[in-house]
Order: C-alpha cells, then structure tokens, then sequence
C-alpha cells in the first residue's frame, strides 16, 4: 500500500482524566488550566486532543499512531505516526496536517498531502478509496518511572508535604509551584548543592491552548542551576532543542516523547560534573543522559557550555536544582536526587 493513496478518518471524543485540583486562570489573556477536571468541563476542546494507536497497514507497517492537538477556539492539528507513537514504535516517518475547525456536526476535517482525516467520536478510522481500512483508538500513556519511589541514599526535595528543601517555592495542594514573582526570582532552587548526580522530577504542564511557542507551559530543571532541559508543551511538534526535552541551544531529543497537557510526565537526568584541574582549567565538559517518559532522549552528551539564562555559569562548584519560573503554571512532585560522589 502506498501511502499517498491513502485517507484518514480520524475521530474523537476524549474524556478528561481526575487529577489534583489546581487553579484555572479563567482572566488570563490566553486561557490557561491547571486541573483537568476543569478543562474537560470549561473547554469542550480540551476533550478532543490527545494520542491514538491502532493497527493499520501504511508504508509496509502493521500499526500507526495519530497525535491531536487542541489550538484552541476549536481550532486542531494532526500528525500521523508510522508504526506506532514516539517511543513506542514510530519508525521516523510522520504526515502532519494543516489546521482544521469543528464543524456543526462535530467532526474535524483535516487535510495534507497525504490525505485528508476527519475526526469524530473517539475512534480514529482510517479510510482508502472510501473504504475503511482499520481504527485508531485513544490511548492514555504512563511513564513507565511515573511515581518511582527514592532510593535509601536519595535526597528528597519534594514529596508533597514541604517546601522546606527550596528558595522561593510554595505549595499548591501537594504540588510544588512557585512563590509570587518578586523582583530578581524567576524560579526556585534547591537549597541543597551537588556534584555528579542522577535527578528525578515529575512534572505537568498547563493547558494553554491558545498560546503558542515559548508562552505554552514554559519551564526547565537545570543542573547546578548551569544545563537545561526544557520543559514546555509541544506535544505534536518536531522536537527541538528549545521544546520539551531538548538541551537549550545545545541538543533536541532523538525524539519528541511529549504528552498531552495536563498529563503527568517525568525526567530521569544522569549528571556527571565537570571536571578541573588545581589551577581552575576545564579538563572535561559535563554530560548528562536523560530519560523522557521512560525513555532514552539524550545518551552521554557532552555540554559545552552551560544555559543561556542559566543562574549559575560554568564552574567547578557544585550548584543546585533549579526549576525555571517562566511565568506559565506548571507544576512539579516526587523530586529526589542520588549523589555519585
């Protein structure tokens, strides 16, 4: 079968998950939601985004996956994943659509130069010369490490219950956000300082529909407060090294693993320091692997320099974990750290 034969029927009616109550910035110039609960029942846009898998032939594959994306004012965009979703069996060939609207009697129309997909009813179809040929459904992906308890050894910075570990962090609920802004805070740091060190954080990003860029869900956790790995929703987007995942201005992911807003998802960082000799010279950069989701997005890669806007520039000092404050609520739990030496 070739694929450029091929139309796709694409249908969705999503049902919000219950999570934690947080806030929803219903006066905010661009809408913005904390809580999924609230999205599902304040936004019907929200209720038609997410992943899909199901098993199809296209380009000699026997599975693909399709990824929605809610722009909001029932505005959508689609890609679709050969053999599976990123990280999950996607074989680096994708067809990603134009913008489409909702239509009166619920469906979304997409088109690109593949074919065109019409969404509706939470079953994605795919369709050949007016046959349906097989059907995506929605699923909801965990990170395999979502919820991994410290080990004996592990610094906890935060399991819910106090902010005690960080500088200018408050509690919302049992989540870790951050205090007002305040003239020269733009986020929290750990008051602990390390060296060579593995780092797992949990993490959700707002549901920001409307905005677009580095204003959707923006934040980051740098190592020694010096190397970023970016957080942000581009959940359907290419993968960047300045979206979800990627090494800021250094390395973007193998693969974007970004879920759906308002979707807990988690980094596992492996973070060797730097090295110098007596009289202050770097002798060996940094390198970090990282982990997505459960997956490997970045395997040993060497940091040449250190973050722009990081807090800290390079040096032999140890330096703690920072969370970046972008100005977007994304929220944070089950942060601990296990020092190599």
């Amino acid at each position: 079968m070739r694929f450029r034969t091929l139309r796709f029927l694409a249908v969705a009616s999503l049902l919000a998950a219950c999570c934690p109550t947080a806030t929803h910035a219903q006066d905010a110039p661009k809408r913005v939601w904390t809580d999924p609960a609230e999205a599902g029942e304040q936004d019907p846009d929200f209720l038609k985004q997410g992943e899909y898998v199901g098993n199809v032939d296209i380009e000699g594959e026997s599975t693909c996956g399709a990824q929605v994306v809610a722009l909001g004012k029932g505005q959508f965009a689609a890609t679709l994943y050969v053999g599976g979703l990123p990280g999950d069996g996607w074989n680096g060939n994708k067809h990603s659509s134009t913008e489409a609207s909702i239509k009166d009697d619920g469906s979304i129309v997409f088109e690109s130069e593949e074919g065109i997909g019409i969404l509706k009813d939470g079953v994605i179809t795919i369709v050949e010369n007016g046959e349906a040929i097989g059907k995506l459904k929605r699923v909801e992906r965990r990170s395999e490490t979502l919820g991994k308890q410290p080990p004996q050894n592990a610094k906890v910075l935060f399991d819910g219950t106090t902010t005690d570990q960080w500088d200018h962090a408050v509690m919302d609920g049992k989540l870790l956000a951050f205090a007002p802004r305040e003239k020269g805070k733009s986020g929290t740091s750990s008051k602990e300082k390390f060296g060579s060190h593995s780092v797992h954080v949990e993490f959700r990003l707002p549901y920001m529909p409307e905005a677009r860029g580095q204003a959707r869900g923006n934040s980051g956790i740098y190592l020694q407060g010096r190397y970023e790995v970016q957080m942000l929703d581009s959940f359907g987007l290419e993968g960047e090294d300045n979206e979800c995942g990627g090494i800021y201005k250094i390395s973007k992911p193998n693969q974007n693993l970004c879920y759906p807003p308002l979707v807990w998802q988690t980094y596992d960082i492996d973070f060797t320091a730097a090295e110098y000799n007596n009289e202050g010279e770097l002798v060996k950069h940094p390198n970090m692997t990282v982990l997505h989701n459960g997956v490997v997005i970045h395997q040993d890669l060497e940091l040449p320099h250190h973050t722009t806007a990081a807090p800290n520039k390079a040096g032999p000092e140890k330096g703690p974990i920072f969370l970046q404050d972008h100005g977007n609520p994304v929220r944070y739990r089950n942060i601990w750290v296990t020092t190599k030496r």
